[in-house]
């Protein structure tokens, strides 16, 4: 089991900054965290939760929804079980509950493809 805490999220206004972290715990969080893929994705009220980013387990490599491409990088930290996005350029679009989530299938823009989920994190941008 993996327990995954969000926190980073808030208010900020429109052009603004914000880092997503979440820490992932629990007996079999090592290689679950280092071994496995390790995504972000965000629902706003009333849609569907929907991909953000992920970053890859083998090499690090990364990929991006085309709405975020350019503004937002995820990174991890295996020593701190710690994966993070930074949000720059932030628009009210952007406002949603933010969710991590690790994962071993192959399906990294569905959100079955992943077996453990945080609680999410509020992020709310202002226009």
């Amino acid at each position: 089991q993996v327990q995954l805490v969000e926190s980073g999220g808030g208010l900020v206004q429109a052009g603004g900054s914000l880092r997503l972290s979440c820490a992932a715990s629990g007996p079999t969080v090592t290689p679950s965290f280092i071994h496995h893929r390790l995504g972000w994705f965000r629902q706003a009220p009333g849609k569907e939760r929907r991909f953000v980013a992920t970053i890859m387990y083998s090499d690090n490599s990364t990929v991006y929804a085309d709405a975020v491409k350019g503004r937002f990088t995820i990174s991890r930290d295996n020593a701190k079980n710690t994966v993070y996005l930074q949000m720059n350029s932030l628009k009210p679009e952007d406002t949603a509950v933010y969710y991590c989530a690790v994962g071993s299938s192959p399906m990294y823009s569905n959100i079955r493809g992943y077996d453990y989920w945080g609680q999410g994190t509020q992020v709310t941008v202002s226009s």
